[in-house]
């Protein structure tokens, strides 16, 4: 089946271990589980979509492993005194990929004009962006985009707005040729073309993709020698967790992300790492991922779900935090991924955050039985029962939480709905207790505070939290362009949230990303963004 693919892709010559020997090609193979929608760049939701985008365009700024944002497609930029331009200067050796809407299928060169369209294409009402919101409310009415020359490219705010770099990270922010788009109308969804490192070559929907190397590339290493390295990518699309990792015991493909919960007991040990019979075959890379585990409540006062709820107590909310033994959900239910949210609501690794380190609550069941008494209902008498309320894949999490909150008479129940629902029942503010996440768009502290700050909606403010000092220090951190002082400001405004426990922060996230012993070269940050430009496959797996 892979040499028959690759056969009608213009990939004949690959040897099905896609080894680079001789005339032999490199081909890194990855699953995506559940298909994939669109390879254009303006509806880059999900990370399915994320990943393939970032192979094909580049934006003018990117995040390295370490989260720091660094030059792309712009090699150097500055922002005005009052916060409010942003001046991005291009590199000039940057080309579209060959694609039949040139003239003579020759991809011309990328120009700030080209900038001022992609941008402007994510907030025009027509193209129904699904990152229009990074933009919207944002950015100044007239004109916010313009181009002064082919190499100038100019973004004017309404109001200052410091984490601006580190929007214009993400892959709805690629740049796209116009003629590329107006060619193919809606169909740009699967005929892409961007400056990237690869380009399209063949999409099988719900089946495979395939990309080659771009031989036009404009990025080299530290030696001056083109990037990527790869000759090809292959993603599968097969839709089990299980079934990623049996082929990835099989050597049919090189890389898996995560591990399905029925495997994890197989492959790993309680304390996370690999089990013998696996660690001498395959490497393990295991790193914080920026996304927080959390029980959320609802805390607006005049909402009818709390008016006669135990919830709407601060000593029981706090009561909570206190009775769940955060440790034990890692060890127990995670083998050892995660890490224990004994902080805020912003995990560790977040550039800035650990200058201002939070106290979050610890297990203490004394501590929770006696704020418990101190709210009116010692030992649990007389308090009502509370629901919590779940999607099926956390139900276990959920079941454990509950008994622990029984045991120190925080009487809890546990509701099951399915995923799609609970997301729409708490964005519609229908649910008081729930089960949710918080994953990170962009590598800077704000992407978590605003889940507190009152005057936005839900989202991304799910609790309906509301405090006016919280709201006076967020707003003050976007304008000061003194990161020390913003930094500073975020940790105060995380610690404020924590103590009136809006969340039960649970677990902060770590990232598994399997590889075999063949495959080295492979980048990742903390957005589990991959990056293959620098893949090295050696040859002789198989």
């Amino acid at each position: 089946m892979f040499l028959a693919i690759l056969a009608g892709t213009g990939l004949a010559l690959l040897p099905a271990c896609g080894h680079k020997a001789g005339s032999e090609e490199a081909v890194f193979r990855y699953n995506q589980i559940g298909g994939m929608e669109t390879l254009d760049p303006a509806f880059a939701k999900n990370l399915t979509v994320m990943w393939n985008v970032h192979h094909i365009y580049n934006t003018l700024l990117e995040v390295d492993s370490a989260l720091h944002v660094t030059p792309s497609l712009a090699h150097n930029w500055e922002a005005s005194a009052d916060g409010l331009q942003y001046t991005f200067h291009l590199r000039s050796d940057v080309y579209f990929q060959d694609n039949e809407a040139f003239p003579g299928g020759k991809g011309r060169k990328m120009v700030a004009s080209d900038v001022v369209y992609s941008l402007g294409r994510i907030i025009d009402p027509a193209t129904a962006s699904a990152g229009a919101w990074i933009f919207n409310d944002r950015v100044r009415d007239q004109q916010p985009f313009e181009a002064p020359d082919d190499s100038t490219f100019v973004l004017h705010l309404r109001e200052p707005f410091r984490p601006l770099p580190e929007i214009l990270t993400m892959p709805y922010c690629s740049v796209v040729p116009r003629e590329v788009v107006s060619r193919w109308g809606k169909d740009f969804r699967n005929h892409p073309c961007g400056t990237g490192p690869f380009y399209f070559k063949y999409w099988d929907e719900g089946n495979m993709l395939v990309l080659h190397r771009n031989p036009h590339y404009w990025e080299k290493d530290a030696a001056g020698k083109s990037l990527p390295y790869l000759d090809a990518i292959q993603v599968s699309f097969h839709e089990t967790r299980a079934m990623e990792f049996l082929l990835f015991n099989q050597d049919k493909i090189d890389f898996v992300s995560g591990i399905d919960g029925s495997m994890k007991d197989l492959v790993l040990t309680k304390k996370g790492t690999l089990r013998p019979e696996f660690a001498d075959r395959i490497n393990l890379s295991k790193k914080i991922y920026l996304n927080t585990e959390y029980l959320g409540f609802i805390v607006d006062p005049d909402n009818k779900l709390i008016r006669n709820s135990p919830i709407r107590l601060l000593k029981i909310r706090q009561a909570i935090n206190y009775a769940i033994d955060r440790s034990k959900i890692v060890t127990y239910f995670r083998n050892g991924v995660g890490v224990p949210a004994t902080r805020g609501f912003i995990p560790p690794g977040m550039p800035g955050t650990e200058q201002s380190p939070v106290k979050g609550y610890d297990y203490n069941p004394a501590r929770a039985l006696q704020l418990l008494q101190e709210a009116g209902f010692e030992g649990g008498s007389n308090l009502p029962v509370i629901i919590l309320t779940a999607s099926d894949a956390d139900a276990d999490i959920c079941n454990f939480v509950a008994s622990q909150l029984n045991d120190v008479g925080i009487k809890t129940e546990v509701q099951v709905m399915l995923k799609s629902s609970l997301r729409q029942q708490i964005s519609q503010s229908n649910i008081a207790f729930f089960k949710a996440q918080w994953i990170a768009d962009y590598p800077d502290a704000e992407t978590y505070l605003a889940f507190f700050y009152g005057k936005f909606p839900a989202p991304p403010n799910y609790s309906r939290f509301k405090n006016a000092t919280f709201d006076r220090w967020y707003n003050q951190s976007l304008q000061t362009n003194n990161d020390s002082l913003r930094f500073a400001l975020y940790g105060k405004m995380d610690s404020l949230a924590t103590s009136m426990a809006p969340v039960v922060p649970l677990f902060y996230d770590e990232l598994l990303h399997f590889t075999h012993r063949d495959i080295s070269g492979l980048q990742s940050n903390a957005l589990n963004m991959i990056d293959l430009r620098r893949v090295v496959k050696e040859k002789g797996h198989k």
